[in-house]
């Protein structure tokens, strides 16, 4: 029995990146000989097994056949005879078909990943690449991870992936991965190569057709000099990597314009109306993606508040109010601030020349807020209130806050 680590671990190590996860390979052993040393099985579908103090995760080696559509149609077979160099071949990426003896500094390369990171190329190991959907996904994350450090995807790679949504398998995967994966690319330093490539082999359209519709529509150019929707949206996407490492505001900056991308071609470049039909749309995306709820809710008040609140200099103190009750404001001001970076990313998301411009909007309402939920009645004057009265009194007393923080 031989131990070896694998994967993203090796990686990391050879590329100078502090990594925390590590996985094993185990090789020349049966589930009962990992049993009889106290490691505690988790695999459903193939020997997976937890190091009785590290926690760390360790496979029986194994090779996969396809057998079925999707990410889970395939047949694993584990036994004592099954090599390393069988192991590493199932995997998608070279970078990612490395191993190193517990017992030695040695790697074991037998696909070129160490060629590929001195080249920085991701490459898939094999033509078995096409058998697996998810690797679609996958691809296309570690480009958006590995972009900083001036990755790019082999051209035999890319047409090997465009060859997967080609066949259809797509449609094969579970919503749930398709989501773990995309917000797993949200939270890395450049998510929008992650959308990029998914859209130059085709898949966005197949996973995402609300934003692959967006390129293409035109936006006023006065405010919109990128004129086009999709390049405003993963330029908005960027802004936001910028501003805030929270996925849940990211999402938000991905998905606050989904509504024009259902605005008749008559009324170009205009999308009146687009901030509801782009509430509706995501509640759709969410619901087919599973998203989650956090998620969901924020993208939705971005897409409808976007608009009222870049105009927050011009609205009245009145209508100020209105915008902070939308969005919950008092009693979840957390996620208003969230919403005021995603808008943030907005503004400045629309070409190079308005990326440094600052957004006072954001400072004007968060003292807006701070001042409107600082009110306090005289309990003496509510005492003589009640019901709907008492509601009008703290209105008027929180619009009263507004204008003197605005000067009004």
């Amino acid at each position: 029995m031989k131990t070896y680590l694998v994967g993203g671990a090796v990686r990391d190590a050879l590329l100078g990146r502090p990594f925390t996860e590590r996985d094993y390979v185990v090789v020349g052993a049966r589930p009962d000989d990992l049993l009889a040393l106290g490691y505690r099985p988790v695999g459903k579908d193939f020997p997976v097994f937890l190091h009785p103090q590290t926690g760390d995760q360790y496979a029986l080696a194994r090779t996969e056949r396809k057998t079925g559509a999707g990410y889970y149609g395939f047949a694993t077979r584990f036994s004592p005879d099954v090599t390393l160099e069988e192991d590493l071949a199932r995997r998608d990426l070279t970078i990612n078909a490395m191993a190193q003896s517990v017992d030695g500094d040695d790697v074991i390369d037998p696909y070129g990943g160490r060629r590929d990171l001195a080249a920085r190329v991701l490459r898939h190991v094999s033509p078995a690449f096409v058998e697996d959907p998810l690797r679609v996904l996958r691809v296309a994350r570690f480009a958006a991870r590995f972009a900083p450090l001036g990755f790019t995807i082999a051209p035999e790679t890319l047409q090997l992936m465009r060859d997967i949504v080609r066949s259809g398998e797509m449609q094969a995967l579970v919503a749930e991965r398709v989501w773990v994966e995309t917000e797993r690319a949200l939270g890395e330093r450049m998510p929008t190569v992650y959308f990029e490539v998914l859209r130059e082999c085709g898949a966005l359209a197949v996973l995402l057709p609300e934003l692959d519709c967006l390129f293409g529509v035109p936006q006023p150019e006065k405010w919109h000099p990128e004129i086009d929707t999709g390049i405003h949206t993963l330029q908005v996407l960027d802004v936001a990597c910028e501003l805030s490492n929270e996925t849940t505001v990211r999402f938000a900056a991905l998905v606050h314009d989904l509504g024009k991308g259902v605005t008749p071609r008559d009324q170009w470049p205009s999308h009146v109306g687009h901030e509801q039909a782009g509430v509706r749309i995501i509640a759709r995306l969410c619901e087919r993606l599973r998203v989650p709820t956090e998620h969901r809710e924020l993208g939705q008040l971005v897409s409808s508040e976007h608009q009222r609140i870049h105009r927050a200099a011009e609205l009245r103190d009145t209508t100020v109010l209105e915008v902070l009750e939308a969005a919950d404001a008092f009693r979840r001001p957390e996620r208003f601030d969230k919403a005021l970076l995603a808008c943030e990313a907005d503004a400045r998301g629309r070409g190079p020349e308005l990326r440094a411009q600052s957004y006072p909007q954001a400072q004007t309402l968060r003292e807006c807020l701070r001042a409107a939920a600082a009110v306090k009645l005289d309990p003496e004057a509510m005492s003589q209130l009640a019901g709907p009265a008492i509601a009008a009194a703290i209105r008027r007393a929180r619009v009263e806050a507004i204008r003197t923080v605005r000067g009004s």
